[in-house]
């Protein structure tokens, strides 16, 4: 099949350069934005006597048949087709004439392709924004269901305070509503339409870029037309907060890992969402929440790859922009993907409490709590903190509890320190006591799943 842009050439390209050459074994699944983009194309040209109303109504009827041809699978495009936006055009011209060699004017590939993938990409953001959501919802179900459940806070891998399983949800909700926000941000700065920009420079035909963004439901045209065709910010936006968002992904199923290991026993996680081994039948394995954290790599893969292309490319368009797609659309699958499985898998575990219960003897989880209590009652913090590091040392030494240790003991370490002064220093009225603004007590993570769900609530849906 000859090229539609083979004018000035004389021969054929080599085989194994036509193969290199081809983006349409991936692009193809963009053959929807691109079929929606030339009808909005040509309908602005023919609102602007570029060509006749009677040519428009053809070739968008004609593009039309194509759609349904593709959907029905009677269309399969090979390396011949090149890229997508050349498929479709040359079977445009097979199924309604030459007049069908009308539909590129006063545009180009470079523009083309750039609508394509912002129009592509805003259906992606639209929809990870939904699964976003969906697990924010889950999140807080489950952050008010163990809203009172005591669980160990670490540091450094180690016992550290007292918190509650709830408080560890509406952790993570803190980063998923990030993830959220930074979406909606890049959503907006890739509403504009490059359409029209053509090669780099516009077009001296009469054309309305104000009309095609409209008709393609973007809030405005591009400014700059070298720009439009070289920009792919918009694409390293979203590979950015795909890897930020993987890695919060990834930070709780490692937690997950963990949490379901004998040592911890802290969790069941549904059958559902786990494997057997094929040599140790009692093995139930995380498989899913390694998995996750193990898909983390190859985002971050995919925004490394765009950024490498980018950096070292001259205005306007060039030929290494063909690299975007793959990357692009690899980490859009995935991200939605582990969305999922996170979401499905985080409403299908349960918190084992009479497991974590038997922890809270092991780490001192009160020692915070008491220096605090001692730095209330007019000691000064370094003094408390210095006091309760020598109450742990006497604790160690004698293998018990604060609560253990006689007056005698207590005074030998302190003057200041008597039994009565300890006060209240059981676990739970260590969280219960938490109550500063976003702390741990059950009273304040209620507050902040109130104030979560009022934002969730609140969000507005994204144009398009």
């Amino acid at each position: 099949m000859a090229s539609l842009w083979g004018g000035r050439f004389e021969k054929e390209m080599d085989e194994i350069v036509k193969q290199f050459n081809a983006s349409i074994g991936f692009d193809q699944r963009m053959y929807r934005e691109d079929i929606e983009g030339s009808i909005a194309h040509v309908t602005m040209l023919g609102e602007q006597g570029i060509v006749s109303m009677e040519e428009k109504d053809q070739i968008i009827r004609g593009l039309e048949i194509i759609r349904g041809k593709i959907e029905s699978g009677e269309i399969v495009f090979n390396v011949d087709d090149e890229d997508i936006h050349m498929g479709i055009e040359s079977r445009l011209i097979q199924e309604i004439g030459d007049v069908g060699k009308k539909l590129h004017t006063a545009r180009s590939r470079n523009d083309q392709c750039q609508v394509d993938g912002r129009m592509y990409l805003k259906k992606e953001i639209r929809e990870i924004v939904r699964n976003l959501c969906c697990l924010e919802g889950i999140i807080l179900e489950k952050a008010e269901k163990y809203a009172d459940a005591i669980t160990v806070g670490f540091t450094h891998v180690q016992h550290a305070q007292p918190i509650t399983v709830g408080f560890v949800f509406m952790a993570y909700f803190q980063m998923f509503k990030r993830d959220i926000q930074r979406l909606m941000d890049a959503y907006e700065r890739m509403n504009l339409c490059p359409l029209g920009a053509c090669a780099l420079a516009g077009t001296t035909l009469p054309t309305n870029r104000q009309r095609t963004a409209e008709l393609l439901g973007f809030a405005a045209p591009t400014e700059n037309a070298m720009d439009s065709v070289s920009d792919r910010d918009y694409s390293l936006e979203f590979l950015s907060a795909a890897s930020i968002s993987m890695m919060h992904i990834s930070r709780w199923a490692e937690e997950f890992v963990w949490w379901n290991s004998q040592e911890f026993s802290y969790i069941a996680i549904d059958d559902s969402y786990c494997t057997g081994s094929s040599i140790m039948p009692q093995k139930k394995n995380p498989d899913m929440a390694e998995l996750l954290r193990g898909k983390v790599g190859r985002v971050y893969g995919d925004l490394t790859q765009l950024l490498t292309v980018m950096k070292g490319t001259p205005l306007a368009y060039n030929k290494d922009f063909q690299e975007d797609k793959e990357s692009l659309f690899d980490a859009a699958d995935t991200w939605k993907n582990s969305i999922q499985i996170f979401a499905g898998m985080l409403k299908n575990t349960e918190f084992r409490m009479d497991q974590i219960e038997k922890q809270f003897e092991k780490g001192f989880l009160n020692a915070t709590d008491i220096a605090e209590h001692f730095a209330n009652q007019g000691i000064p913090f370094r003094e408390a903190h210095s006091i309760v590091g020598k109450m742990v040392k006497a604790c160690e030494t004698k293998n018990c509890d604060f609560e253990d240790l006689t007056q005698e003991e207590l005074q030998a370490i302190d003057k200041r320190v008597t039994k009565e002064s300890l006060g209240d220093i059981s676990i739970k009225a260590c969280v219960d006591a938490r109550v500063s603004f976003g702390g741990t007590a059950p009273s304040e993570v209620r507050r902040q799943i109130r104030v979560g769900s009022e934002w969730l609530e609140s969000l507005p849906e994204l144009d398009g």
